[in-house]
């Protein structure tokens, strides 16, 4: 990252963040208690932050400053010393799936320059994304699921019933999918995980997830821009500001046309850094492995001014420093 933005150096940090997340939470894994997985997330997330090298401003955490005692909007991280960066978090995505054991449930980061990522309110935002290598704007947010589906397909070089669409198992998505399916495609669901669902469009030939469509947090869609910046994928979000509240809140936070289509480059600008460990196993990374005196993690971890993403299998033996006894 150019001028006071981080370097590549603090991506190996942004992973050790991420790994220790993983490791609190994972110590819950299928007991049946998210909100105690999620609170030893937080807490591993922001020791580790706190020794960074950076200024640190939080811009997607766990919410506003009264509703969250720790990685709140706006709270200051790391030393107070070196690039002032921005920073998205969700320390454990998939409370859920993580409480019951079930596949996808992740610990994940983002940092960009400051002031470069886009200062989402917590309110639902409309999302689709495709993976790299196609033609910018051959998909679009307000075209019909139908459409984008025999447009990617045509891109591809494919029929449309060789097109795979993710979408999160909402009540609120039977028109999508009804939509989706009226081409051929197939939908595959998922119950959580917002964030890792984006991502696996990043990565089709090993996912098999070709698009991403759907209303999910607007946090989370900010996360996942990220990630996809770092890999070439597009992204259209749209923040669904349905009340006079909701269009408060968001105009406090900067957002001054509520019905603004965001393009990837809207959400996240300028150099950014991803890294996301695997809390249980998933098509995408593999999840926290207790053995006797180790413990076994899976982390990737993406540049976007590179282009490049490396996947990190760790073997952890100075188990005090994570506090996880």
């Amino acid at each position: 990252m150019a001028g006071a933005a981080p370097d590549r150096n603090l991506a190996l940090d942004l992973v050790r963040v991420t790994e220790a997340a993983a490791m609190g939470a994972g110590r819950w894994i299928g007991r049946g208690e998210k909100e105690s997985a999620d609170q030893a997330a937080v807490d591993a997330m922001r020791r580790e932050l706190n020794k960074l090298p950076i200024e640190g401003t939080i811009v997607i955490g766990e919410g506003e400053r009264d509703e969250a005692p720790m990685l709140f909007i706006g709270e200051q991280v790391g030393l107070k010393a070196g690039p002032q960066v921005d920073i998205a978090v969700d320390p454990l995505e998939g409370t859920t799936l993580c409480a019951k054991n079930m596949p996808g449930a992740i610990a994940t980061m983002a940092m960009a320059d400051g002031g470069t990522l886009l200062h989402a309110p917590d309110v639902y935002m409309q999302k689709l994304a495709i993976g790299p290598g196609y033609p910018k704007g051959i998909v679009e947010l307000d075209a019909p699921p139908a459409d984008n589906v025999r447009r990617l397909a045509k891109a591809k070089g494919v029929e449309a019933s060789a097109i795979t669409v993710l979408v999160l198992d909402r009540p609120r998505h039977a028109d999508i999918i009804n939509s989706v399916r009226s081409t051929g495609a197939a939908v595959r669901l998922i119950t959580d995980g917002d964030v890792a669902g984006v991502i696996h469009c990043a990565d089709p030939d090993n996912t098999g997830v070709d698009m991403y469509i759907g209303t999910g947090g607007a946090p989370e869609g900010v996360l996942a821009a990220v990630a996809l910046r770092c890999i070439g994928g597009q992204m259209q979000c749209r923040l669904i500001l349905d009340s006079e509240e909701k269009r408060e809140r968001a105009r406090k936070m900067g957002v001054n046309d509520p019905r603004a289509i965001y393009e990837i480059e809207d959400m996240a600008k300028g150099d950014c850094l991803f890294a996301a460990t695997g809390v249980t196993d998933g098509s995408m990374l593999s999840g926290v492995k207790f053995r006797k005196d180790v413990i076994l993690t899976e982390t990737v971890v993406m540049r976007s001014v590179t282009g490049t993403v490396r996947y990190i299998r760790a073997e952890h033996r100075q188990l005090d420093k994570f506090h996880l006894d």
